[in-house]
């Protein structure tokens, strides 16, 4: 078929390509620019080279770039709209809404969520700042041919050891490669300071000693160190491996599950994949620190029932779901000093079976008075507590069914720390987002003290499908242990 219309196909390939380049002109909107200035500029380079390799032009800003009142440094990176994908640049960079009208909210009824997310931005999936360039921008720019990889340095030697950044996810992948060689590593629990460079809490520390592991961790992971040359003033602990254990269903599976996996060995966390046998028997503690459940429904979770096949004759042999066996025994693996993880919808099992004084005050209500089908949110981020080192005060949630916590009165509050919530209005920055007073101001991320272990809720999903880099650390933070160390 092609071959037979292969001049009419080419020359229509043609015709729209040129539409799409000529509409421009007619728009407000000349370019996207993503900033020099990002928090993680490591994974604002990732950012940029997704657009690179689909053939999407990019431009080198060669002075600072004026568009306006707003100026963006020299090494910023122009994306223009004049292009053949300028379709794909929009729906990846721009800011979105999803139509709420007569074909998505009929009058006659609840509204129709659509068959995916609500949004597919990148940029704010990745927690980059990307920001829209009228016509009359200025500043020299240079068609970029290729994108340099990102290559980490040691700038120096030091007597004392090296820090590296806490706010780059790739220090993550740095830390885990210097854990599994046993080199020792201490995270600060205080800001810190590198000549001009201040360091928020969460920045790591090398040991001397190790420099040769030190360059090659650098070159592979883009992270650079720097030589301490004095002694910071600052609390400290030294961080160590934990084992790691992450659950996966058994019949159907579970697609966050594999997600979750294929993230954590991008960043080279070891875990260990539990199956119901193995949550059942309840001796978790004896071979797990954490015990991560992917977003997962409960019903689906418990019994292995799932809604789809709830007609259908499954054989005993071919069902999963931990059971009340299993429930009991990550009651007692959280009692007895472990960490349980609860993805998104997984935190139902706290909720139902863990008695913590969490309620999710989006039970049972229908999605005519809530619905959030993939979107990204606002929200509020306490930097000073360990699971969010590195993070930014101020994020994008990727919330997709999500729960929304209420905190129970209880003579036991004190057990139950926030470490993201919402602000009190204009939640929504994509997506589509339907009765946003029932969340605002609620806690959307909880710690809570259970025994001698804790219960980490998120209500929502830090690692979707291993796109959504602005909240990966939330998620990394607590794979990592801590061992307490005197003030240096």
């Amino acid at each position: 078929m092609a071959a037979s219309h292969r001049e009419t196909i080419l020359g229509n390939t043609v015709r729209k390509a040129r539409q799409q380049t000529t509409r421009v002109a007619a728009s407000e909107l000349a370019a996207f620019v993503i900033s020099a200035r990002q928090h993680d500029p490591l994974t604002a380079w990732k950012l940029i080279e997704k657009p690179f390799a689909q053939g999407i032009e990019l431009q080198d800003a060669k002075e600072p770039v004026v568009d306006g009142d707003v100026t963006y440094p020299a090494g910023s990176t122009i994306i223009p709209l004049a292009q053949p994908k300028m379709g794909l640049i929009r729906a990846l960079l721009e800011r979105t809404h999803y139509p709420d009208n007569a074909w998505t909210h009929p009058a006659d009824g609840g509204p129709v969520s659509p068959s995916d997310a609500a949004t597919d931005t990148f940029a704010e999936f990745m927690g980059c700042e990307v920001r829209p360039l009228g016509h009359g921008f200025t500043g020299r720019v240079e068609k970029m041919w290729k994108i340099e990889p990102a290559i980490g340095t040691r700038s120096g030697r030091s007597v004392l050891g090296y820090l590296f950044d806490g706010r780059l996810n790739d220090s993550f992948a740095a830390a885990n490669a210097f854990l599994h060689q046993g080199i020792e590593l201490l995270r600060y629990d205080e800001a810190v300071t590198h000549g001009e460079i201040a360091l928020p809490p969460g920045a790591f520390r090398a040991t001397v000693g190790c420099e040769d592991a030190i360059d090659t961790v650098a070159q592979e992971t883009g992270v650079p160190f720097y030589p301490m040359a004095e002694e910071p003033h600052a609390a400290c602990h030294a961080v160590l491996p934990l084992r790691v254990g992450l659950y996966q269903r058994y019949w159907t599976g579970n697609i966050d599950e594999g997600w979750t996996r294929l993230l954590l060995e991008r960043f080279g966390f070891p875990y260990s994949t539990l199956k119901d046998d193995a949550v059942r028997k309840g001796v978790l503690r004896e071979s797990l620190d954490v015990l991560v459940i992917p977003h997962d429904d409960i019903l689906d979770l418990i019994t292995g029932t799932e809604k789809w096949l709830k007609d259908e004759h499954v054989p005993p042999e071919y069902r999963s779901g931990i059971g009340d066996e299993g429930v009991e025994a990550t009651q007692a693996f959280v009692k007895g000093g472990g960490t349980l993880v609860l993805l998104n919808r997984a935190c139902e099992l706290a909720f139902e079976n863990l008695g913590i004084r969490v309620e999710n005050l989006l039970k049972d209500v229908p999605a005519t008075q809530f619905l959030c089908p993939g979107s990204t949110l606002r929200a509020r981020i306490d930097t000073r507590h360990p699971l969010a080192y590195g993070m930014p005060a101020e994020a994008l949630l990727f919330c997709w069914d999500s729960p929304v916590f209420r905190i129970a009165p209880s003579p036991f509050n004190e057990r139950v720390e926030v470490v993201a919530s919402y602000p009190d209005s204009d939640l929504l920055q994509s997506g589509w987002l339907i009765g946003e007073e029932k969340i605002a101001g609620r806690p959307a991320m909880l710690s809570v003290r259970s025994g001698d272990g804790r219960v980490i809720l998120y209500g929502f999903r830090p690692q979707h499908r291993a796109q959504t880099h602005g909240t990966f650390k939330l998620h990394f933070n607590a794979l990592l242990g801590r061992a307490e160390v005197n003030a240096r």
